[in-house]
């Protein structure tokens, strides 16, 4: 193939090498803007992993940047007058300008053609995708050639709010990586440090677009910001000056991140690689590393015997996942520093462990695996902070609301069963809710227990009044007489999602003629057309509701509940009054929050009233509509938050979505964690958060992070009602106390979990 390589890069080297190796008698040329020893960045950070692959790919070029690394296993972090380090990270760096010199020697010995202060120009890209049987778009974040195709590639391209600057010194940061928060009269600013040759270091400063301008470095000129900078972490310079290597560039050099996504990555022979295509935040150190595993790849595909146009599709199909995975971990990263200020009042422990673990690539296990001694402080540390001398991990810690006591924080979450018979529960709520609190779990929510016949969802949902007392109070009796959890009434009333379907018969569809029941919302919306659609309340309507709703509270106290949660999320009648896309009042109810907030918070108040005042009540709101700003966000969560902790709610469980179809939820692992965390930080109130967690590595990352203190799983705990017995019997804890029947076999589990570990060890 002939082949047209714009940009000389890592990425754009890297190709040309891979595809040299491949086939020599590729005809490739790469086209560089700028001079053979031009480079605007200092160090380049590669992991053992990415080495590992590199040296798959060309064990020479692998051994000439190796040959150049300083290497570190540490990462330090310094707040203040405080620090803290762990280990086991296994981290190297190279200069970014000895790296590009290593690669060109070795493209040049393969016959690659390299071109040097070539202006590419719109005309001079089609020119090339014409000449060449390939034209690779190596060039990099604000590459020309994406912008001269956008509408074949359909770029999105995020700014970033923190701004940030690429500067080198001479002093010593070859003892880890070294993270730097100083706080200023105008806030905290942050360095990243780390070494990659004998004699420098990459010193990177960022900080909030707040800071940034009170400091005034959108109008310092260069030399007049880095001397700033070098005061503000002089006592971490050692009297070493900083330096940048962007002269050429008019200003203070200072940057915002451009977060770049693509939809296509290729059409006709023309295709993108690395920046261009793709961009993971500087914080993860991954840029270099995507590009030119992205290389390898596509090398591969194009010497795989395919068309052209099959292999780019297949390169395109595979590579793209894998860079999502990548890019995902440096959005959550991206995120964490640009609300870090959110974080730096907590324990310098916590503090550093939530540093760790922003990305979410290195879970907990994970830390144990890289520094044992350091993860198990942590761990004594949570403990003790929760009133414990256990090292048990962070799940296993106990959690105290008002008078409200748990031997752990793993909750088996609400979960709908619609086996109900006229709102009364049976024998299968009996020995559902019963084998979990058997399984482990330190809390188990029942479902949401409607306050009325026409509060419920469907016709098997249940209710909790007077008439059903009796049924409620034999499982609290059981569960209290035979295991050590707790349990928790979520009460609740449907509104304008009431009177559908059971979930296996078309759910949320309206019931068959003649079977659908009257509804009450905030506003006359139907969930869907063709349901119901609902009376929008009156004052008569919103009295006779909020007795139901204390009435349910009264039942739930005789029958021995624990716990009551206010169910205010999902849609459900309480959240139609909170979410904008279903209130359209235009009473003292509707409008702003203030008045949309009005009567959820009457009904909390009266309940909250009706409860006994040693035992903990919560609320249940929905965190994101998933509406955009046609419903409530996360910032306005906040705000809901903050207006029920006034009100007394002791913990918000935090959710999210199902308020209306068009919702257009962002699914993850764990998504729903940053708006507990979020809540936690700055409302200062405890929160329970559930959303695709699943493993108990999700479990203790989110409460050692302290992004959550009460952790809720629901399908794992269909799956698997001893989760948390069989849990601690994978983590290797043999304080896990079972059910006295059970003993036997939980010798035998934890006998052969440590047969299986000694076998793959």
């Amino acid at each position: 193939m002939k082949i047209a390589i714009l940009g000389g890069g890592p990425s754009g080297l890297y190709f040309a090498i891979s595809m040299k190796l491949r086939d020599a008698s590729h005809d490739i040329t790469v086209y560089e803007r700028n001079r053979f020893d031009d480079t605007f960045g200092w160090g380049v950070v590669l992991s053992d992993e990415t080495m590992s692959n590199f040296e798959d790919n060309d064990p020479v070029s692998e051994k000439m940047i190796r040959d150049h690394f300083a290497y570190w296993d540490d990462v330090k972090v310094v707040r203040g007058d405080e620090s803290m380090t762990s280990g086991g990270h296994g981290f190297c760096g190279i200069g970014r300008k000895q790296m590009l010199l290593l690669l060109q020697e070795r493209a040049r010995e393969l016959g690659v053609h390299l071109a040097f202060e070539s202006d590419i120009t719109p005309e001079r890209i089609e020119d090339l995708k014409a000449a060449n049987d390939l034209l690779v778009a190596a060039d990099g974040l604000n590459s020309k050639t994406r912008s001269l195709y956008e509408d074949k590639f359909r770029p999105e391209i995020d700014m970033r709010k923190n701004h940030f600057v690429w500067l080198g010194t001479h002093q010593k940061f070859d003892d880890a990586f070294t993270f730097i928060f100083e706080q200023t009269e105008h806030g905290w600013i942050w360095a990243h440090a780390y070494q990659f040759d004998d004699d420098t270091a990459t010193f990177i400063v960022e900080c909030g677009p707040e800071v940034f301008k009170a400091f005034g470095f959108d109008k310092l000129n260069q030399q007049d910001s880095i001397a700033l900078c070098e005061r503000i972490f002089a006592k971490h310079l050692g009297g070493h000056a900083l330096m940048t290597n962007a002269n050429h560039i008019r200003g203070s050099a200072w940057i915002q991140f451009p977060r770049v996504t693509c939809e296509s990555w290729y059409f006709d022979n023309v295709v993108l690689l690395g920046d261009a295509s793709a961009t993971a935040h500087f914080s993860i150190g991954s840029g270099s590393k995507l590009g030119m595993e992205s290389a390898i790849m596509l090398a591969d595909e194009l010497n795989s015997g395919k068309p052209v146009q099959q292999a780019l599709q297949s390169y395109q199909n595979e590579r793209k996942l894998q860079v999502i995975r990548v890019t995902s971990a440096a959005r959550n990263s991206t995120a964490w520093f640009e609300e870090v200020e959110r974080y730096l009042s907590l324990d310098l422990m916590q503090f550093n462990y939530a540093l760790l673990t922003r990305s979410q690539r290195i879970s907990h296990e994970n830390l144990r695996l890289r520094d044992p001694e350091w993860l198990g402080s942590a761990e004594a540390w949570f403990q003790k902070q929760a009133g414990s001398n256990s090292t048990r991990r962070p799940m296993f810690a106990p959690f105290k609301l008002r008078d409200m006591e748990l031997v752990n924080r793993v909750v088996v979450s609400p979960m709908a069963q619609y086996k109900a018979r006229d709102g009364m529960p049976n024998d299968w709520h009996l020995i559902h809710y019963a084998e979990r609190a058997k399984g482990g779990a330190g809390l188990v929510f029942t479902e949401m227990l409607c306050v009325s016949m026409e509060g419920r969802i469907t016709p098997g949902c249940p209710c909790i009044g007077e008439d059903q007392v009796p049924a409620w109070a034999r499982l609290v009796d059981f569960v209290h007489a035979e295991t050590p959890a707790k349990l928790c009434a979520q009460i609740g009333h449907a509104g304008r999602k009431g009177s559908t379907r059971l979930a296996w018969d078309r759910i949320d569809k309206p019931l068959p003629e003649g079977e659908n029941w009257p509804l009450l919302s905030a506003s006359a919306i139907p969930l869907m057309e063709g349901n119901v659609v609902p009376k929008a309340m009156d004052r008569a309507d919103m009295d006779m509701v909020k007795a139901q709703f204390v009435e349910a509270v009264k039942a739930a106290a005789k029958a021995g509940f624990d716990m009551i949660e206010m169910h205010a999320a999902h849609g459900y009648l309480l959240a139609s009054f909170i979410s904008p896309v279903t209130n359209k009042r235009e009473d003292e109810y509707g409008g702003s929050l203030e008045n949309r907030m009005r009567y959820p918070l009457e009904v909390f108040d009266a309940m909250r009233a009706a409860w006994p005042s040693e035992k903990p009540m919560t609320v249940r709101i929905s965190a994101h509509d998933w509406m955009g700003d046609a419903g409530i966000t996360p910032e306005e969560a906040v705000e809901i938050a903050a207006m029920f902790k006034a009100a007394g709610a002791d913990a918000i469980n935090t959710s999210s979505g199902q308020t209306d179809k068009a919702e257009q939820p962002v699914y993850g692992r764990m998504f729903q964690v940053p708006f507990a965390d979020r809540i936690r930080q700055d409302v200062h109130v405890p929160t329970l958060v559930a959303g695709n967690i699943y493993e108990p590595d999700h479990v203790n990352s989110i409460l050692m992070a302290g992004r959550a203190d009460l952790v809720l799983l629901a399908r794992p705990h269909l799956a698997d009602p001893y989760w948390t017995l069989h849990a601690a019997v994978e983590l290797g804890d043999e304080e896990q106390a079972w059910p006295a029947p059970y003993e036997g076999g939980r010798r035998q589990a934890n006998t052969l979990a440590e047969r299986t570990r000694a076998m793959t060890t």
